[in-house]
């Protein structure tokens, strides 16, 4: 090993974005206290926008009304797509070019779940929306194939009146199928160094993680179609879009949940265990949005008719990142930048919505939970690495190709309210996320970090239907709300994390998620806490709903920390909290959670992490 371009840095400096390999030497203790309090002071709250800023005034002309809440003219469900004009009738014509029929899997029809009374609350609505899925005749929805299609349709090296597409193949499931995507920007290229030139932020879309929840999916290429050709497009002005509409080709190949292995696709955010994961992370990382949109469909009869004799009425449930450490300004701009124009949008198209909320497969157990606190799924992890990350679930698991069109107009109806808004609060937004990294990287060696949280039980009153009537039908229940989240663990915030050169399967996943992570290149010490182990048990990773789907056995630790020096031999590695994921970071490296690296085997001793309590004096290999 080379070393070459030493460099004196304090530990809370913001870490470069994709350093070249290089030694650096962090500044001497004496030298380090001004920065470190020059670094650590508070960050100045920027001004929460109210009222139209005035770069925001000078913005582009308004939107088109289908950005406005209404995704197409109201006249379009009276008339047939000969009819429409040529950019309209992109809602409702199909984009695949001339080609050899695709072998589609036949499915029987399913026997309706509930009788006509339940069915006349879900009328289809006035647009038809037309995707290979979702033909009158057609059993099966959309294949991977034809998904590939479409997106290949839609992309051309060429751009036209200044709107650029490509094609993404973004990972390879497990069975060998390509998970694609689609890029929509107006910048003058089309790979991320553009992106960022262009001042636009960007904004990815993802569907179908679970396998048997096919209208997000369905959605995403109407989406597309509309952004590259269609009502959507003008958008294109003020951000980049990024559409991966299916991420478990295997899952929705079979129509399962899980991935080929039993995975739970949306569990797997934090540890990165199924490819599938790590292409979702590697798209965060290349285009590093400022929002992302996870549609999923829920549960509509099932435990609900058993548990409270009652079926599920609202169209789509939606919630935002709710997990420890998720900075307050961002919740403020889910909150009243997102959430509430997206009600407003699916109530002006006459759909009802709620936050979202799930139950048990326990049939004794009747509370009803908001969407889970735990920093494995894509909501949470996403908005732990400084992002607006937003769940849209829409009313299907269960139900088969009942109400598909109402299913996918909920879903475009939510979706274009979120590009709707990202769009006109662009400039806001990167305001926001400017501070939030800042802050965050600020934080370390300061104050404290929440291990874990808890949702705050509380009671309230639920709409469903009757199964016999159709009517609303009130109930109370027992609801966990993650809204309000309650700390149940909390400790002094490090520096940062030592982990020993055996942990280095723990590093690949952290740098996979976008965390910096430095190698030592020299021996030295640093002041840090050891983790010593009080209790143990084994178990199953849990959610809100029961036993995660192929989390496989756990470790759970409680423990105490021990202060002294320890030694940091060179090639073992130090991860810094002086960096915008430090959060992220946390929730990885404390041992005593359920989705820790040590409680799920990446980190296979105690002795191989330490959490590092001051500023570090050592030499330190930067590599990709």
């Amino acid at each position: 090993m080379t070393q070459h371009n030493f460099l004196r840095r304090s530990a809370d400096t913001a870490p470069l974005s994709r350093p070249e390999p290089r030694i650096a030497r962090w500044a001497a203790p004496a030298t380090l206290a001004a920065l470190l309090l020059a670094a650590c002071g508070s960050t100045p709250l920027p001004p929460w926008p109210s009222t139209p800023t005035a770069q925001q005034r000078s913005a582009p002309a308004p939107l088109p009304r289908v950005q406005q809440g209404t995704v197409v003219p109201a006249p379009l469900g009276q008339q047939t797509p000969s009819q429409l004009p040529p950019q309209r009738a992109a809602v409702v014509a199909s984009p695949l070019p001339p080609s050899a029929p695709l072998l589609v899997r036949d499915e029987a029809p399913m026997a309706p779940p509930y009788g006509d009374a339940v069915a006349a609350r879900f009328p289809n609505p006035s647009v038809v929306y037309s995707t290979p899925g979702l033909g009158a005749d057609r059993r099966a929805f959309t294949t991977n194939a034809e998904l590939g299609q479409w997106l290949r349709g839609l992309s051309d090296g060429v751009p036209r009146g200044g709107t650029r597409t490509q094609l993404l193949q973004i990972g390879t499931s497990q069975r060998g199928e390509p998970i694609q995507g689609l890029l929509l920007t107006r910048a003058a290229g089309t790979d991320p160094a553009s992106l960022d030139k262009s001042g636009r932020p960007t904004v990815v879309l993802i569907g179908q993680q679970h396998g048997d929840e096919p209208a997000g999916s369905e959605a995403l290429l109407v989406i597309s179609r509309e952004l590259a050709q269609g009502l959507l497009e003008p958008l294109l002005d003020r951000i980049n879009v990024v559409v991966v509409p299916r991420a478990n080709p295997d899952g929705a190949e079979v129509g399962t949940r899980v991935t080929v292995n039993g995975v739970d696709l949306n569990r797997d955010h934090l540890l990165l265990n199924t490819p599938e994961a790590r292409a979702i992370a590697q798209v965060i990382n290349d285009y590093r949005p400022i929002l992302v949109v996870d549609a999923h469909e829920y549960t509509v009869v099932g435990r609900y008719l058993q548990k409270f004799n009652a079926i599920q009425r609202y169209d789509a449930l939606l919630q935002y990142t709710t997990t420890a450490n998720y900075p307050e300004f961002l919740t403020k701009a889910s909150q009243e930048w997102f959430h509430q124009p997206m009600v407003a949008a699916l109530k002006a198209q006459g759909l009802t919505s709620d936050w979202y909320y799930t139950t048990s497969t326990n049939l004794q157990d009747k509370r009803i939970s908001m969407g889970g606190t735990q920093p494995d799924t894509g909501r949470n992890v996403h908005g732990l690495k400084n992002t607006v990350s937003l769940l849209i679930e829409t009313r299907g698991v269960g139900i088969g190709r009942m109400h598909i069109q109402r299913r996918v107009h909920a879903q475009v109806t939510a979706i274009t309210s979120a590009l709707r808004t990202a769009a006109e609060r662009a400039a806001n937004l990167e305001q926001v996320r400017s501070f939030v990294a800042r802050d965050v990287s600020a934080l370390a060696c300061r104050d404290q970090v929440v291990i874990e949280a808890e949702a705050t039980p509380t009671q309230r009153d639920l709409d469903f239907l009757d199964p016999e009537t159709g009517a609303d039908r009130s109930i109370r229940v027992d609801w966990n709300s993650s809204l309000t989240l309650r700390n149940t663990k909390v400790r002094a915030r490090p520096c940062g994390y030592w982990l020993s050169a055996e942990a280095s399967g723990a590093v690949e996943r952290l740098r996979q998620l976008g965390i910096q992570v430095m190698r030592v290149a020299e021996p030295g010490s640093v002041l840090a806490e050891s983790y010593r182990e009080t209790a143990r048990e084994t178990g199953n990773r849990q959610d809100v709903i029961g036993t995660i789907a192929g989390g496989g056995d756990i470790v759970r630790v409680q423990v105490s920390a021990v202060r002294s020096a320890i030694d940091a031999p060179a090639g073992s590695f130090y991860v810094p909290l002086n960096q915008p994921r430090a959060n992220l970071a946390v929730a990885a490296l404390e041992p005593d959670t359920q989705n820790s690296y040590f409680a799920n085997h990446l980190i296979q001793d105690l002795g191989q992490s330490a959490r590092v309590m001051a500023v570090p004096s050592l030499v330190f290999e930067e590599t990709d």
